[in-house]
C-alpha cells in the first residue's frame, strides 16, 4: 500500500507535491498501489517513484517527469503521457492501452510484456527500450524511434504508421 503521508501531500495538488521533491530529494516516493485514477497531474515529478501497480487510468500526466520511476503492473490505460519524460523506467506488464503518448520519452526503459495497444505513440521516443512480448496491436506509431529497441516476441497486428522488420 501506499504511504499515506505520500498520498495526502500528493493529493494536495502537484505543485505543493513537487515543492515536496524538491525539499526531500532523499526521499523515494512510496504510492504502491495508490489509486490515482483520472486525476490531473499534469507537469508532476515522479521521479524515482514507486508505482508499482498504481491505478492511473484516465489520468493526465502530460510532461510529467517519470524518469526511473517503478511502473511494474501500473495501470495506465487511457492516461495523457504527451511529452512525459519516462527514460529508465520500469514498465513490466504494465497497461497504457488507448494511452495518449504522443512525443512520450520511454528511451532505455524495461517494457517487458508492457501492453500499448490502441495508443496513440506518434513521434515518441524508445531507443534502447526492452519491449520484448510487449503488445502494440492497433497502435499509431507514426515516427517512433525504436533504435536499438528489443523487439523479440512483440504483438505488431493492425500498428499505423510503422513498418516492423518482417521475421523470418
Amino acid at each position: 500500500m501506499a504511504d499515506p503521508e505520500h498520498l495526502e501531500i500528493l493529493m494536495r495538488g502537484v505543485k505543493e507535491w513537487n515543492e515536496w521533491r524538491k525539499e526531500h530529494r532523499d526521499v523515494r516516493p512510496d504510492l504502491w498501489q495508490a489509486d490515482l485514477s483520472g486525476m490531473d497531474l499534469a507537469m508532476v515529478n515522479f521521479g524515482h517513484a514507486n508505482l508499482g501497480e498504481a491505478k492511473l487510468r484516465g489520468t493526465c500526466l502530460r510532461a510529467a517527469f517519470m524518469v526511473a520511476a517503478y511502473l511494474h503492473g501500473a495501470d495506465l490505460e487511457g492516461a495523457d503521457l504527451e511529452r512525459a519524460d519516462v527514460r529508465g523506467a520500469h514498465l513490466v506488464d504494465a497497461s497504457f492501452r488507448g494511452a495518449h503518448m504522443h512525443q512520450t520519452t520511454l528511451n532505455k526503459s524495461l517494457a517487458v510484456g508492457a501492453d500499448f495497444s490502441g495508443a496513440d505513440m506518434r513521434d515518441a521516443m524508445l531507443l534502447g527500450t526492452n519491449l520484448e512480448k510487449a503488445d502494440f496491436s492497433g497502435a499509431d506509431m507514426t515516427g517512433v524511434d525504436l533504435v536499438d529497441a528489443k523487439l523479440a516476441g512483440a504483438k505488431t497486428d493492425g500498428v499505423k504508421g510503422y513498418r516492423f522488420p518482417t521475421r523470418r
